[in-house]
Parts: C-alpha cells; structure tokens; sequence
C-alpha cells in the first residue's frame, strides 16, 4: 500500500500559531500559496487545513491554493453542522473537477463555537449519528445518481450531483479522513470512513486502536474498502539528537512562561483523544524512544500534545515502526511551518521513501 505524506497549513487570524514565525499577512493568498508550492518542491503530498468557528474558512483557502499549484493536495478539514451534506457534495466534487482529482476531505465531528454558526446539536452521541448520516450521503451522491435518503439528521430526495469527482484507478471519489476516540465516534470510523486518524499516542496504543477498530468493522458489517489508518503528530527535527533535544526543551520552556497569559480550549480538554494525549504525561516524559509528553502540560492541543524529538534518522526510524503497525498516511508539522516544509521535506522524507 502507498504511503501518503502531508504537512499543515496555519490557515489562522492571529499569527505566530504554536510558535510559527510572526511574518507580515501571514494568512495572505501570497503566504500561504508559498507554502503549498514549497510542499510541492520539497516532496510532500499535499497538507491539511485546519477547521474552527473563527478561522479563515477552510474550503475556500483550500479552493484558492489548489488554484495556485499542480500536485499539492488539499486535505480539507469540514464539520457536518457547518455543512449539509448535499451543499458540500456538490462543492467538494466541483473542486475535485477542477483539481484534477487532488480533493482530500477531513470530517471534524468534536465541539466547536457552535450557537455561532446556528449549530444547536452539542450531545456527542447525536453528533456521531448525524456524521454518519452525512458521510452515507455524501459518498452516495458523489456515486449515485437520484439519491433519496431519509434520515434522522438529513434527507435529500431525487438527488444526483452533476459534476462528478475525478475516477482513477481504485479512486473513485475524494478519500475521506475521519478522527476521534470516544466509542461514537470508532463506529463510525469503522464502518464510513476511508482512513482513521490517530493523535501521537505511543504504539502500544496506536496498535491497540487498530486491532479494535479492524474488529469493530468486522463486527458491524462494514461494506466499503478496509479502513486505512493514519498519524498526525508533531515532528521536532535536527541535525543531531543532543540539538534535537535541546530545541525541544528550550520550545516547552517557552510555552510553560507563556501558560499563564493563553487559556486552554475546553473543547479540546473534554474530547476522548485529547484526554488520552494528556494523560501520556502520567506515564513518562518520554514513550517509546523519542515521543515527548511534556509539551501537552503547556498548552499543546492536538498534534502539538506530543512531539517525536530528534535527528531525521531517529525520527524515521520511530515513524517506520507505526509504519510497522499499519500506519500508511503521515499528517507531521513543526514551526516555524515554511522552514520545517524545506528541512523536513529535503532531510526526512527521503529516508521514510527509502
């Protein structure tokens, strides 16, 4: 099976996103598509946007880089209460056309500023159903024609999407990424999704998701293509282990002075997944041999919870061994992002290829 390796575009308001460098219209077209043709030049498949009430909105940044580049993959993070499903079907197949079939899609189902966007729908177990419903909709409508479904959250009837997505070899639609921890949301992976994204957990849990979520589709009739499985996790790279290492206490040094001016996202304190990346720090300040817990302490959310630390070798070797596991998409990030797109791409991709 191929491997998939992609970065992280900041598409955010406010610069200097977990350390990024602070530069003049940091979020600009010019910014950000000289990120996407930098990815595109040092080896990288495409990147994913980031999604939130409050940022630049995802669809269009992506709409606007694919625009500005040939290869770059778009990785489009999308929440079901932002969207309907036949709204986006449409939207994401249009872009798909005329991308040339470069569309990836990543649905977000965790909490957000939801009252903000007339989003009423804050229970979890209700929200996985309704992401269910969507992704059953959508890939019906990018492969179906005259599509009725009724459902509890959604309902179309007579449906057809003109433009279709791109066919090419197995692909028969934009691949659809899917996270989340709570036993929702692995049902849903299990049975609708195309490719389950994991935080940086160490492996022992990584491969524990795995088998359960191998087992779970078993168990609940899944129909489509076998789940693929996928890491997003911060990657500190340098020259050395000793440089590598002392880059990264220097950076949790930094965050600890800085806890007390920023305030955590409770949003990401109450989600399952991030609950387990917190809960990392109990075991150790450093799993496996190089995962680094410390940063979530801080204020790493996310993929900045915990870091893969050292020189390219080490950090291959480590992402060869999730690999191992049956790990075939790399979501990775470090910041100062550009810089990191060129050392990363030129130093630790090669050696992940090879």
């Amino acid at each position: 099976m191929s491997l998939e390796f992609l970065w992280y575009i900041p598409n955010q308001v406010q610069p200097g996103h977990r350390g990024d460098d602070v530069v003049e219209n940091h979020n600009s077209l010019h910014t950000l598509a000289g990120h996407a043709r930098a990815l595109e030049e040092h080896g990288w498949g495409g990147a994913l946007i980031g999604t939130g009430w409050g940022r630049p909105d995802t669809f269009t940044v992506a709409a606007a880089l694919a625009a500005q580049t040939t290869t770059f993959q778009p990785l489009i993070a999308i929440r079901p209460g932002y969207w309907r499903p036949a709204n986006f079907a449409a939207a994401a197949a249009t872009l798909d056309h005329l991308s040339g079939g470069r569309v990836l899609i990543n649905i977000v189902s965790g909490k957000d500023n939801l009252a903000a966007y007339g989003d009423g729908e804050g229970d979890q177990a209700h929200r996985y159903a309704r992401t269910r419903e969507f992704l059953q909709i959508v890939r019906r409508l990018w492969t179906e024609e005259h599509v009725t479904y009724q459902g509890e959250h959604f309902r179309v009837t007579g449906s057809t999407v003109a433009l279709r997505p791109v066919v090419r070899g197995d692909r028969r639609h934009p691949r659809l990424y899917f996270g989340g921890a709570s036993p929702a949301a692995e049902e849903v992976a299990a049975t609708e999704a195309d490719v389950q994204l994991f935080w940086g957990e160490p492996l022992d849990g990584v491969a524990e998701r795995i088998e359960r979520l191998k087992q779970l589709g078993e168990k609940l009739g899944r129909e489509h293509a076998p789940l693929e499985f996928g890491l997003r996790v911060t990657t500190l790279v340098r020259d050395t282990t000793e440089q590598a290492w002392a880059d990264a206490e220097a950076k949790v040094a930094e965050m600890a002075r800085a806890t007390g001016r920023t305030a955590r996202d409770q949003n990401w304190q109450a989600a399952v997944g991030q609950r387990r990346l917190l809960d990392l720090a109990a075991r150790g300040e450093v799993l496996d041999d190089n995962l680094y817990t410390t940063p979530g302490r801080f204020g790493g959310g996310g993929a900045g919870t915990t870091w893969l630390v050292g020189s390219a070798e080490d950090v291959a070797r480590s992402l060869r061994k999730y690999q191992g596991l049956g790990i075939t998409h790399f979501v990775l990030s470090d910041t100062p992002y550009l810089p990191e797109i060129r050392r990363q791409g030129d130093e630790l991709l090669p050696l992940l290829r090879g």
